[in-house]
C-alpha cells in the first residue's frame, strides 16, 4: 500500500496539530497538581494557539471541510485574548520585599510571611 507523499505530510501536520491541542490538558493537569490548586499556565494557551493554528491549517489546505475549517478559523482568539489577560495579571503582582514570594495586586500583606506590603500606584484603565 503506497501512501503519496503530500497526503502523508498533511497527515503529519493534523496528527502534530492534535497531539499538541490535547498535550495542553497534560500540562494544565501536571501545574494543577503541583500546586494542589486549579491552575491554568500561560503554556497552557501557547500550546491552544500552536494546537489550533496547525488544525486550521490542516483543515484548509487538506480536509477543505468548511465546517471544520470555521471551528478553527476563530477558535485562537479567546487564546490569545487569555495569553494578554495572564500578562496583564502577571505584571500587577508585586513580589514580598522579604521573602519574594508574588503577591496579588489587591494584597496589604503577604501571605507566605505576612510582611506589610507597599500600595501600588494602580493606573485607570483606558
Amino acid at each position: 500500500m503506497s501512501v503519496e507523499p503530500w497526503k502523508l505530510s498533511w497527515n503529519i501536520v493534523g496528527w502534530t496539530g492534535q497531539t499538541v491541542f490535547f498535550s495542553r490538558f497534560i500540562v494544565q493537569w501536571y501545574a494543577t497538581e503541583r500546586k494542589k490548586q486549579v491552575v491554568v499556565p500561560d503554556s497552557f494557551w501557547w500550546l491552544s494557539i500552536i494546537g489550533c493554528l496547525l488544525l486550521l491549517t490542516f483543515s484548509v489546505f487538506y480536509v477543505k471541510n468548511p465546517v471544520i475549517i470555521c471551528s478553527y478559523a476563530v477558535a485562537w482568539v479567546p487564546y490569545v485574548r487569555n495569553l494578554i489577560i495572564h500578562h496583564r495579571h502577571k505584571e500587577a503582582h508585586s513580589d514580598c520585599p522579604k521573602c519574594r514570594r508574588s503577591c496579588p495586586p489587591e494584597a496589604k500583606f503577604c501571605s507566605e510571611c505576612g510582611t506589610r506590603l507597599a500600595p501600588q500606584n494602580v493606573a485607570a484603565p483606558a
